[in-house]
């Protein structure tokens, strides 16, 4: 969950060159009765109450995800819900268009403009940094076309709506995981490692502010020597590997590390396993609820993660883009608050009307209930020959040994 370093865009003349088309009066009309932020369910039953808004709609919506390296959720699962969402609500496949800019700006910034041309309405972007956000944002506006900012928010930009979950909340989730886990392992003099994820990436910052907060709490500051916080931060695991050997290699007593998700603490897992780590000696901490995340919990070698169901943002997503393309302003039970941009360029962007939605903190004696339960991992998948350790727990495998 990324933003990469923002490659130079040429800049777009917006005056002169067509004739602006003019922005779509919002109706008032509630459209879908019983359409809240907590109504979505992992059948995704609630979005057929959108079909006649999506009978009545124009255009297409065009969903440009950012990356598949940040985190690997973009093809597992936001890709699939997307599309299982927009299908649901009534749209048909040549309706919507569920994009991947592989990690390029210029490539998501060119989508962009494409789908505008070819018809969308709606965009649902999930920028791969600010500056390109806030271009995309910028040329939309222009066209007459609505924008919202899916997961991240685009400091600096002129969406319409957002839609993620409450990262504060997320960050607090994983201070409280390490300092749970310190406890929990009986880790001595624990030394921890506080590392970041990218600094282009707001939701970055905010899951900072989260669990740096609640590990400041519970005691822990570079001052009093048992909290080690180096490196600009980065959403590339081999480069959280490389940060992490360096800082290992010039205080070799740490002993517990909050990685900010699970991409990032897998390679220095894997790193320390080569050299004779042992189950629940070093905690981890985590977010995305990735496999290779939950084999490494069940395994004893990370907490727990953070677990932001993506089947509840792609669907409140995917509503607020269907009321958007009708016409219709979506629901207070949808849009449930705001969030501040603190790089506005004017006092009516200053609070962004959003839907928040909540995590969950899930470890190994709670997957059953919680990521298995909504079907999003199969238990099989976490009993593997490549993972043995996983095999020998009985959390929750049905093949343990």
């Amino acid at each position: 969950m990324k933003f990469k370093t923002a490659r130079r865009l040429a800049s777009v003349a917006l005056v002169g060159s067509f004739v602006v088309a003019a922005l779509p009066v919002m109706s008032t009309v509630s459209g879908a009765a019983g359409v809240s932020n907590s109504s979505f369910n992992t059948k995704f039953s609630t979005m057929a109450s959108l079909k006649s808004l999506a009978a009545k709609g124009k255009g297409s919506i065009a969903v440009i995800l950012p990356d598949t390296v940040s985190s690997t959720r973009y093809t597992e699962f936001d890709a699939p819900y997307l599309k299982k969402a927009f299908l649901a609500a009534g749209l048909k496949s040549n309706q919507f268009i569920i994009q991947n800019a592989q990690g390029s700006t210029t490539t998501q910034y060119t989508d962009a403009q494409a789908d505008i041309t070819k018809g969308a309405k709606v965009l649902l972007v999930d920028a791969l940094d600010s500056t390109t956000g806030a271009q995309i944002e910028t040329y939309a506006k222009a066209h007459g076309v609505k924008v919202i900012d899916y997961d991240r928010l685009v400091l600096g930009g002129s969406r319409e709506y957002y839609v993620s979950f409450n990262n504060v909340a997320v960050g607090s989730l994983i201070g409280s995981g390490m300092t749970s886990c310190i406890k929990a392992w009986h880790v001595k003099s624990p030394l921890v490692y506080e590392m970041k994820g990218d600094p282009t990436d707001n939701n970055a910052t905010l899951f900072y502010q989260g669990y740096s907060k609640v590990l400041a709490k519970a005691g822990y500051s570079v001052a009093k020597k048992n909290l080690i916080v180096q490196g600009t931060g980065t959403w590339t695991p081999n480069t959280a590997l490389t940060d992490f050997q360096g800082v290992y290699t010039a205080n070799p007593k740490v002993n517990a590390v909050v990685t900010p998700n699970d991409e990032n603490a897998a390679p220095i897992i894997s790193y320390l396993q080569s050299k004779g780590l042992k189950p629940k000696t070093i905690p981890f901490t985590g977010q995305d609820a990735t496999l290779t995340g939950f084999q490494n919990i069940i395994a004893g070698y990370q907490c727990g993660t953070v677990y932001k169901p993506i089947w509840l943002e792609a669907q409140a997503a995917a509503a607020l883009a269907v009321y958007l393309r009708a016409g219709v302003t979506p629901p207070k039970s949808l849009v449930n608050g705001t969030t501040p941009d603190t790089s506005a360029t004017s006092a009516a962007l200053k609070n962004v009307p959003s839907v928040l939605l909540k995590a969950t903190w899930v470890t190994a004696a709670t997957v059953q209930k919680t990521v298995i339960a909504d079907k999003v991992i199969e238990a099989s998948q976490l009993c593997t020959n490549t993972a043995p350790n996983v095999r020998r727990r009985r959390c929750c495998c049905p093949c343990a040994a």
